[in-house]
């Protein structure tokens, strides 16, 4: 596992793919089946994981979280970057931070508390984490207005944000007004396009982000780095290509479910054995799995 430090140029050599979390039938973590999924990245390109939402991180159990992260760190190769989740509770993520404070991971994204925080709670409650682990974090925007621009600018100031996933779904993503001002408080080199394909050539090429995530990266990981190499290199006519392969599945995730259906997706693509849904997700409806099947093995077969 890679336990350098962050920087922007590391964050520019992969897609940063945010994999699912393979579990047995006793919803324990697999690692033989969480093996084959970063083997197969790997041997893609690929060499960042980000656990987070797909890997259901919001319902991780504290008492399986030390043994998750020793899983995770010996399952990726020794030049793969990853980067486990925490929270989104507040005790929850005081109670990881004493646990992977101890481990070498460089950085860890926390995962975006809306319902009962405001704006002011949240940035002290990550301070407080970063107070006890010790490094810069991933901060994770997801929500439009959830922290205000001049807080993220002190945060990113004081040296507590790693990088950024900005996640905020628009109609258009070249029309953000809340990005624009987040981008007069922090370097675009920081910055992390965290919706997948879909805008992730506006976000690199318009506002000058450094990578973009994915989770349809666990199914062809190869043709989503040729779309991240075609952005960076101004072939916008190839990566707009290999955007459109991703479309079905992508419109699959965004119409039913995003983490129930690349979860099983992965596994319909044949790549790993995924396992049960960990609830509070329910599993797919019978009659879905058919077409997200078509959808996940076209895509694996480009």
């Amino acid at each position: 596992m890679d336990t350098q430090i962050i920087t922007p140029s590391r964050l520019a050599e992969s897609v940063i793919s945010v994999p699912p979390l393979a579990r047995d039938g006793a919803l324990r973590v697999d690692s033989a089946e969480n093996l084959k999924i970063v083997r197969y990245l790997e041997n893609g390109g690929v060499n960042t994981l980000l656990y987070g939402g797909n890997a259901v991180l919001y319902h991780v159990r504290l008492s399986e979280y030390a043994r998750l992260l020793q899983t995770l760190s010996e399952i990726a190769g020794k030049e793969t970057l990853v980067i486990p989740s925490v929270g989104p509770a507040f005790g929850t993520m005081l109670d990881q931070a004493e646990i992977i404070k101890e481990l070498d991971f460089p950085t860890v994204m926390i995962l975006p508390q809306k319902d009962i925080a405001d704006p002011a709670g949240i940035a002290s409650g990550i301070r407080r984490f970063v107070d006890i682990y010790g490094k810069p974090i991933v901060l994770y925007l997801k929500h439009d207005r959830w922290l205000s621009p001049d807080v993220v600018g002190k945060m990113y100031r004081s040296g507590i944000i790693s990088w950024i996933k900005y996640a905020v779904v628009r109609d258009d993503a070249s029309d953000d007004s809340y990005l624009r001002e987040i981008l007069a408080e922090v370097p675009s080199n920081i910055m992390v396009s965290g919706i997948g394909e879909q805008p992730a050539i506006t976000h690199l090429q318009e506002f000058e982000f450094v990578s973009f995530t994915s989770g349809c990266v666990c199914v062809n990981p190869a043709q989503s780095m040729k779309m991240l190499r075609a952005i960076q290199s101004g072939d916008l006519e190839t990566a707009q290509l290999i955007r459109q392969a991703f479309f079905p599945l992508e419109d699959l995730r965004n119409k039913i479910n995003p983490i129930r259906v690349l979860h099983r997706a992965v596994e319909l693509a044949e790549i790993a054995n995924t396992g049960p849904m960990l609830p509070m997700l329910g599993e797919l409806p019978a009659d879905c799995i058919s077409t997200i099947a078509q959808a996940a093995t076209l895509l694996r077969n480009l």
